[in-house]
C-alpha cells in the first residue's frame, strides 16, 4: 500500500509593511515614543502659567493708558526717581539676604553631610521656619523685637546693655525685612546645599586626608570646587525668592520709605492706580533685573569651575 505524500503547506502571504509601524520605529530611534506624552502635562502647565502670562504682560506693557507712545510706561518708570529707586532698594535687601543664607548654610550642611547623632532632629528644627509662613514670622518678629515690650530689648535693658530710651530698632525698617528674609530663606538654602554636599563622593576627602591634607585645605581644594556650582544655583534661587519680597516689606519694614521695594510699586500700580499696563511694565522690569543677576552669577560660576558638580542637584 502506497502512502500519498503530504500535501505541500500553503505558501504564506507576505503582508506589506505597516507604514505606521515603520514611522513609529523611526520616531523611536530619534527618542520620540509614547513616553514622550508624559511631558504633555508639564508643557501645558508651562504654557498656561508662564509663557502665556509673560507674553500677555509684555503686550500689555506697550499699551499705556495715558499715552499713545508704546514705551511711555518704561520712560515714566525710569524718569520717576521714586519708582526708579525701588530697584536699588530691592537689591540692597535681596542680595545680602540671599548671600547670608548661602554662607550660613555651608558650615552647618558641611558638618551634617555624613552620619551624625541627632541629624534628623537638627534638620527638622532648621526647616521648621518654612512651615511658619511670612505673615506668622513677621508677627513673631513684631512681638519679639518690639522696642518697648519685646523680649529682645527687655533682655538688653535687664543686662544694662541698652537703656529703655535707646532700644535696638529691628522692625519697621531695613533690618526687619532682611531678618525676615533670612529666617524664611535659610531652610531652603540649607536643604539645597545639604543635598549637594551629600552627593559629593566622600572618598575624595578621605584620600586627601591620607595624603596629609588639612581639613581646611581639603575643603577649599576639593569640596568647594565641587560645591561651587551648587552654591551658585542656591544663591540664584534664594535671590529670586528674596527679590520678590512683598509681605515682609509691609509688615516688618517701612513701605513708604526705606523698604519700598519694586513689588510694592507694582502692587500700587495695579490696586491703587488701577493701571494694569503700568503694573505689567514694573513686573517685566523685575523679571529682567532678576535675569541679569542670575546671568552674572552663572557666568561667574562658569569661569570659576567647568567640571561636574559632583552632587545630586
Amino acid at each position: 500500500m502506497t502512502v500519498a505524500p503530504p500535501a505541500p503547506a500553503p505558501a504564506r502571504r507576505h503582508r506589506p509593511p505597516d507604514p505606521r509601524a515603520h514611522l513609529s520605529h523611526r520616531l523611536a530611534e530619534r527618542g520620540i515614543d509614547r513616553t514622550l506624552w508624559l511631558l504633555l502635562p508639564g508643557v501645558v502647565f508651562l504654557v498656561a502659567l508662564f509663557i502665556y502670562p509673560l507674553a500677555y504682560g509684555l503686550g500689555l506693557s506697550f499699551q499705556p493708558l495715558k499715552s499713545t507712545d508704546p514705551l511711555y510706561n518704561y520712560k515714566q518708570f525710569f524718569t520717576d526717581h521714586l519708582q526708579r529707586d525701588t530697584i536699588g532698594t530691592t537689591l540692597r535687601i535681596s542680595l545680602p539676604a540671599a548671600l547670608v543664607n548661602v554662607i550660613a548654610s555651608v558650615p552647618i550642611a558641611y558638618r551634617m553631610r555624613g552620619r551624625m547623632r541627632g541629624k534628623r532632629f537638627i534638620t527638622t528644627m532648621l526647616v521648621i521656619p518654612i512651615t511658619l509662613g511670612t505673615v506668622l514670622t513677621a508677627d513673631g518678629m513684631l512681638k519679639f523685637f518690639d522696642p518697648a515690650g519685646g523680649w529682645f530689648n527687655k533682655t538688653l535693658f535687664a543686662s544694662h546693655i541698652r537703656t529703655p530710651d535707646q532700644p535696638v530698632l529691628l522692625i519697621n525698617n531695613y533690618w526687619g525685612v532682611v531678618i525676615s528674609l533670612i529666617i524664611s530663606g535659610f531652610p531652603f538654602a540649607f536643604l539645597l546645599i545639604l543635598s549637594y554636599l551629600s552627593g559629593i563622593d566622600p572618598s575624595l576627602d578621605a584620600a586627601a586626608s591620607t595624603l596629609g591634607a588639612s581639613p581646611r585645605r581639603r575643603f577649599w581644594q576639593i569640596t568647594f570646587p565641587l560645591l561651587a556650582p551648587g552654591l551658585a544655583i542656591t544663591f540664584c534661587l534664594t535671590f529670586v525668592l528674596a527679590f520678590s519680597v512683598f509681605p515682609s516689606a509691609y509688615l516688618v519694614g517701612n513701605p513708604t520709605s526705606t523698604t519700598r521695594v519694586i513689588s510694592i510699586a507694582a502692587y500700587e500700580a495695579r490696586s491703587v492706580e488701577t493701571n494694569d499696563s503700568k503694573a505689567s511694565t514694573i513686573a517685566l522690569i523685575m523679571a529682567v533685573i532678576e535675569l541679569l543677576v542670575i546671568s552674572v552669577v552663572l557666568f561667574g560660576r562658569g569661569r570659576l569651575y567647568r567640571g561636574s558638580t559632583g552632587g545630586k542637584g
